[in-house]
């Protein structure tokens, strides 16, 4: 079975998913967890996504993530190893063909981490490329609506482009967060 590529427009329930989810998720990694964090498409405000709520937890040593996998396979979750990110470890709960959450995570301090984080705050305070943006995926899911190969090809250049815009206004940005 293939997968159905759907972007739906934002829901301002998305947030409190993530929240309920974290408290679940906080169960099972207790202190390992160091920050958990809504991102994706369903963290930014005004925006389609596919409605798969993706959080980024940042944890304390990420060798022991795997200790994890049979309480998140009881929970619910499909363990997927790093999945072609070194040095992270990736979760689906649901099944490949639908998934309701992607949970993404990495140590304390992993560059990848931060590059997730500045995307999505970078998108955040830009409201035109966050349009732009949304309405590629509405063409790509139009184009594409069983092919997530091509969905996310279709996206590549556009991701790279706003990351590399995202990783410049980010180096302006104060610790606190604020320019």
């Amino acid at each position: 079975m293939t997968r159905h590529i759907e972007v739906v427009p934002h829901n301002p329930h998305w947030s409190e998913q993530f929240e309920q989810e974290v408290d679940e998720l906080t169960a099972v990694f207790g202190e390992e967890i160091v920050a958990a964090h809504h991102i994706g498409s369903t963290a930014i405000p005004g925006i389609v996504a596919k409605p798969i709520i993706d959080i980024l937890l940042e944890v304390r040593d990420i060798g022991r993530i795997d200790a994890f996998n049979e309480e998140m396979r009881a929970r619910g979750y499909l363990p997927k190893g790093a999945f072609g990110i070194p040095g992270r470890r990736f979760f689906i709960k649901g099944t490949e063909e639908s998934r309701t959450h992607h949970i993404h995570v990495f140590q304390a301090g992993d560059a990848e981490f931060r590059r997730h984080l500045t995307f999505r705050d970078y998108l955040r305070a830009h409201r035109d490329e966050a349009q732009a943006y949304s309405c590629l995926k509405l063409e790509l899911a139009q184009r594409f609506p069983h092919d997530i190969e091509g969905y996310m090809a279709g996206k590549d250049a556009f991701i790279k482009e706003i990351e590399r815009r995202a990783e410049a206004w980010d180096s302006t940005r104060d610790r606190t967060g604020h320019r």
